[in-house]
């Protein structure tokens, strides 16, 4: 039977660690992508893998009844010892007022971003705001690295351009708004398209108080746009690379604003044209998914895409995550940091998590190191770590049996 002292420091999530489960978030937990467990009273409920939402469970076996019983190993100190980890930011002065931040992807940059950026500035306080290009990449639905974006940015919107940050370490919305509270602001005013809203506040609401503090943590539209429209305000970063795609510069140069010649018109045209390897074949689904939704979603069912223990990064906020479960048009994934967040089909894409190109890598990516088990990256990582490992092995090696 449990003590009173591992009752009382074991809480659901830490059971749950142990036994290596997955969050979603909502006191779900699952295993390889199947539900096991729920939290219930600050204690894990557990169920066996054959459960189904909505029906009745079939009964138990006895090694799942198992699953759920506490360890009986001992410690290696008592309990009560073991004082509970610190949880939120740590403690920052706020001598700074709100924040006004917009973050996205601009893969490429258009006339409709225009809009977004001068509600941005608008909506800010004397001022103080931010424009934060994601550092995704990839040869189909980010074709521009986040350099060359910054840049092409800065000479789009010129008006704006010290506000525009090109700073590695903001790989995510969550990595900007911990800077935030780290620079001492008080408030945060996130700034962006209709159809982000919703999950801006979702994401930034749930964990304020857990890696960051604000007194007050708003998300506002910068309106709707019609992505079928003919207009300014319909231009998208999809028509922009479906336009690149198809080799129609006249439609390309639609979306670009006139602070850009003709001239660096065509190079961003054939930059992002090269980025996406057009002489390979292209599929319109890959690149922009908004304009062939069917044929996403067939290769999404048939389980040619997005399948669970994958990873896939979401291109609105930069979170990397794994697939812990599908859904009918939308996936649930866990990052390294165990933040759970539910991303539509149209708006992931593949991570560069462990390619086979960065196994050997020290590093995945830079400043992260590789430690993925097995891989010879994750050995020089260690073995990096270990001061005197390389003259142990040489002392190993010369006293060696021959």
């Amino acid at each position: 039977m449990k003590s009173f002292f591992q009752f009382l420091f074991e809480t659901a999530s830490q059971q749950a660690a142990r036994l290596g489960l997955e969050g979603d978030g909502h006191g779900g937990w699952y295993k390889d992508g199947e539900f096991v467990a729920k939290t219930e009273k600050g204690s894990l409920k557990f169920y066996n893998k054959r459960q189904k939402i909505g029906q009745q469970d079939p009964p138990q076996t006895d090694k799942e009844k198992n699953l759920s019983a506490p360890s009986s190993a001992p410690a290696s100190q008592p309990a009560a010892q073991k004082p509970p980890a610190q949880e939120g930011p740590p403690a920052v002065e706020k001598t700074k007022g709100t924040l006004t931040v917009a973050f996205g992807r601009f893969n490429p940059p258009t006339t409709g971003h225009e809009k977004l950026l001068n509600t941005v500035a608008d909506n800010s306080d004397d001022g103080d705001y931010v424009i934060i290009p994601s550092r995704s990449q990839d040869k189909k639905k980010n074709p521009l690295d986040a350099d060359v974006k910054v840049s092409v940015m800065r000479q789009m919107f010129p008006k704006h351009s010290e506000k525009i940050v090109n700073d590695p370490q903001n790989r995510t919305i969550f990595d900007v708004l911990k800077k935030a509270h780290m620079d001492g602001y008080a408030g945060v005013r996130i700034i962006g398209g209709g159809d982000r809203v919703a999950e801006f506040e979702k994401l930034s609401g749930n964990y304020n108080g857990k890696l960051y503090q604000f007194d007050n943590l708003e998300v506002l539209s910068a309106g709707d746009r019609d992505p079928d429209g003919d207009d300014v305000s319909g231009m998208s970063a999809s028509k922009q690379r479906k336009a690149a795609a198809e080799g129609d510069f006249i439609t390309f140069r639609k979306g670009v604003p006139s602070s850009l010649n003709a001239k660096q018109t065509k190079e961003l045209y054939n930059n992002i044209r090269a980025a996406m390897n057009i002489k390979e074949g292209w599929n319109m689904w890959e690149i922009a998914p908004k304009f062939d939704w069917k044929n996403l979603r067939e290769n999404f069912i048939s389980k040619k895409i997005f399948r669970v223990g994958e990873f896939v990064e979401n291109v609105n906020t930069g979170l990397v995550g794994k697939i812990i479960r599908r859904g009918t048009n939308h996936l649930i994934c866990v990052t390294e940091d165990k933040i759970m967040f539910k991303s539509w089909i149209k708006d992931v894409s593949e991570a560069k998590k462990y390619t086979e190109v960065k196994m050997d890598s020290i590093e995945r990516e830079p400043g992260k190191p590789n430690t993925l088990d097995g891989t010879t990256g994750y050995r020089k990582y260690v073995e990096k770590m270990v001061p005197g490992i390389e003259r142990g092995k040489q002392f190993i090696n010369k006293y060696r049996k021959k």
